[in-house]
């Protein structure tokens, strides 16, 4: 495989879009993004035609330009999405590439006070952009979304808050059934916070005066004050911990606002807009390093119990772990385009 860019069949047409609710931000983060839209082959060939919509989102510190880095033996995501459309595997499809990073890393596609109104940005401004600017069908039967890890996370709770936008979805090793996937991670804080006098913010400080992620606890750190900006700050922002950074005992009303966030607990709440779906991908590596191959399965049962027909699931659990699974994205991609087809 050669290690450079190949020639697309469709094309990738980059935009700045200027968005209204992010303007003013907590973080002061720009409220100019990047959006991506890649056209597949024939688009511009009949103007009457219109087209189902993917919208992929990215995982905790993903950013917008990372599509286009390059693993050894193995293409980017826009080149492998186009080979799907190039090669007749699923129905034509627009695919929007949809930037929500902020100075903690990432917004795990919410609206919080911490962050900013991430979720409001997607929904009522990134969609009805692409709506008006591309010939798409603009309805929740033809528009899905698709992500990774805090990606997959917002796969899974975009389409239960607005089933009026999205009527489809996947999710690779989506963050889920928190008491698992979360609670280890908080140990590790609590041993790295040592360091730091159990202040979250003395770390920070640490952090921004020197090279990113020259120290063990950067990774670990960064993801925890990064989420408790989404799911637990104030609402004047302030930024709780779920947990006491000295002692690691969980700070029970703090941890149920992280655990309202579960997608496993979310599902009774949102059966009736689950059930209208025109398809739930879901998968995960079975050596998955967050046990998200366990929240994969737990979500799955949450759906079945909610009363989601079986025939709208793809479920698989593969031999892998939470890191490299890239090779996933264009399966669900055209599965999904075939779920949401014009």
């Amino acid at each position: 495989m050669l290690p450079w860019s190949a020639e697309l069949a469709g094309r990738i047409d980059e935009h700045v879009i200027t968005s209204e609710l992010l303007r003013g931000n907590p973080l002061g983060d720009p409220y100019e993004r990047p959006l991506w839209v890649y056209v597949p082959p024939g688009y511009d060939g009949d103007p009457a035609r219109r087209y189902a919509t993917v919208y992929v989102i990215q995982g905790y510190t993903g950013h917008l330009a990372m599509w286009r880095n390059r693993s050894p033996y193995r293409q980017p995501f826009p080149e492998t999405a186009d080979a799907v459309f190039a090669s007749g595997q699923a129905p034509a499809a627009l695919v929007v590439f949809v930037d929500a990073w902020t100075g903690y890393g990432g917004s795990q596609f919410v609206d919080s006070p911490g962050t900013g109104r991430y979720h409001s940005y997607l929904c009522e401004e990134v969609v009805p952009w692409v709506d008006a600017h591309y010939r798409t069908a603009p309805a929740a039967a033809h528009r899905a979304i698709t992500g990774k890890s805090s990606g997959g996370f917002g796969a899974m709770i975009t389409p239960m808050l607005r089933p009026d936008l999205f009527g489809a979805l996947a999710t690779h090793a989506g963050d889920s059934l928190y008491e698992l996937s979360y609670i280890p991670e908080f140990g590790k804080s609590v041993r790295h916070l040592r360091d730091y006098d159990g202040d979250i913010w003395r770390w920070w400080d640490d952090f921004r005066s020197r090279v990113s992620f020259t120290k063990e606890a950067d990774h670990d750190l960064l993801m925890l004050l990064g989420v408790s900006a989404c799911f637990s700050a104030t609402p004047d922002g302030r930024v709780e911990l779920p947990f006491e950074p000295r002692t690691g005992r969980l700070r029970p009303d703090v941890w149920q606002r992280w655990l309202d966030w579960d997608p496993v607990r979310m599902v009774p709440r949102y059966a009736e807009a689950l059930r209208g779906l025109r398809g739930i991908w879901i998968d995960a590596g079975t050596h998955d390093e967050w046990f998200l191959d366990v929240g994969a399965q737990a979500f799955r049962a949450a759906l079945g119990e909610a009363g989601v027909p079986d025939e709208m699931i793809h479920f698989e659990l593969f031999e892998g772990t939470h890191m490299s699974i890239d090779y996933r994205y264009p399966l669900s991609l055209a599965w999904l385009a075939s779920r949401i087809a014009v």
